[in-house]
């Protein structure tokens, strides 16, 4: 069982979080989070869900990865799998990997973001804000995040996992603890364009 995250160390996470600006201080975001024995029953019951369901996100996915967006898409693929020695067309391999997402990673939390309805895309943006400075708040104290959407795939069972009012919708999940850095995965970093390519700069 991985180490969990000590409960004074969560909170100075999610308070340096709380500080996120968001729209007319709003604030939409909610947090449910695992720890202890929750975490592995929500690991096992989702992933049974995601084996036989389709997903079904309270969030409309993008319609399509064009251009340079689906060239980082696919080189961000490639390369985690090549991380792990999961060739291209090893299938099967694949869709294992694909299921660890349900299972966190091994990771002993999971905090799964929802914003309130009411605010739209404004609240979903604002979300994000928390989500980065969650992040980063883990990384200061030595704690090491994964975002994910997959999480958010399948709503419905992590609405009623949690008895989610449906007024709320799901975002994403960050699963968190401490890195296994003796693990292939944990040495694979993705690229960034270059800020010449990603800003545009008018002067006149």
């Amino acid at each position: 069982m991985p180490d969990e995250v000590s409960d004074d160390v969560i909170a100075e996470m999610f308070g340096i979080a709380q500080r996120t600006a968001s729209w007319c201080n709003t604030q939409p975001w909610q947090v449910y989070l695992t720890k202890g024995e929750a975490t592995g029953r929500f690991a096992a019951s989702l992933t049974d869900h995601a084996k036989t369901h389709q997903p079904t996100p309270d969030l409309e996915t993008p319609a399509e990865y064009r251009g340079v967006y689906k060239e980082r898409r696919r080189g961000a693929g490639y390369a985690l799998y090549a991380s792990l020695g999961i060739a291209r067309e090893d299938r099967e391999a694949r869709e294992a990997q694909g299921l660890r997402n349900f299972e966190f990673f091994g990771a002993p939390h999971v905090a799964v973001i929802t914003t309130d309805q009411d605010q739209g895309v404004y609240g979903a943006v604002d979300c994000g804000g928390y989500v980065a400075n969650l992040i980063n708040a883990a990384t200061s104290l030595g704690v090491a995040t994964i975002p994910q959407a997959a999480i958010a795939m399948h709503s419905d069972h992590v609405r009623e996992f949690f008895r989610i009012p449906q007024d709320r919708l799901i975002v994403c999940a960050v699963s968190f603890g401490y890195a296994d850095t003796e693990h292939p995965v944990n040495r694979f970093r993705t690229t960034r364009a270059d800020v010449e390519d990603t800003v545009v700069i008018v002067d006149h």
